[in-house]
């Protein structure tokens, strides 16, 4: 199974991943989030990152999912990146989280494919007609 992390500011990610479980009904495997405060140093938080992709990755890979694409979270995830075994996709939302936790068991490029749908796919102009 592909292991799943999600950096992000603040708590985003901690709520992110408690609405998932709300709606799956449970609590999914191998998933895990940090948190990134101002405060934060990036030196440590990439070794936190890499400490939680350790116990993530159970030979199939590790997504991680990060908020803004530039910002700290994401310049975090830049450093994690090793093709093929840890990818990255910024933009996470609530839509692009379940897509990816939904699906897998297949290989990382897809689940990279999945929360790329997953996100694209979750933005819809709603209106009266």
């Amino acid at each position: 199974m592909i292991g799943v992390l999600v950096v992000t500011h603040g708590s985003i990610g901690e709520a992110l991943l408690t609405s998932a479980t709300q709606i799956l009904g449970a609590a999914p495997q191998q998933v895990a989030t940090l948190s990134v405060w101002r405060q934060d140093d990036p030196d440590d938080l990439v070794l936190r990152a890499r400490e939680l992709l350790e116990g993530l990755d159970a030979g199939d890979g590790v997504l991680v999912l990060t908020d803004i694409f530039g910002a700290t979270p994401g310049n975090v995830v830049s450093r994690l990146l090793e093709d093929g075994r840890i990818e990255g996709v910024s933009g996470v939302s609530l839509p692009m989280l379940l897509r990816v936790l939904t699906g897998r068991n297949g290989s990382l490029k897809g689940a990279v494919q999945r929360a790329l749908s997953g996100g694209a796919e979750g933005l819809v102009h709603m209106n009266t007609d």
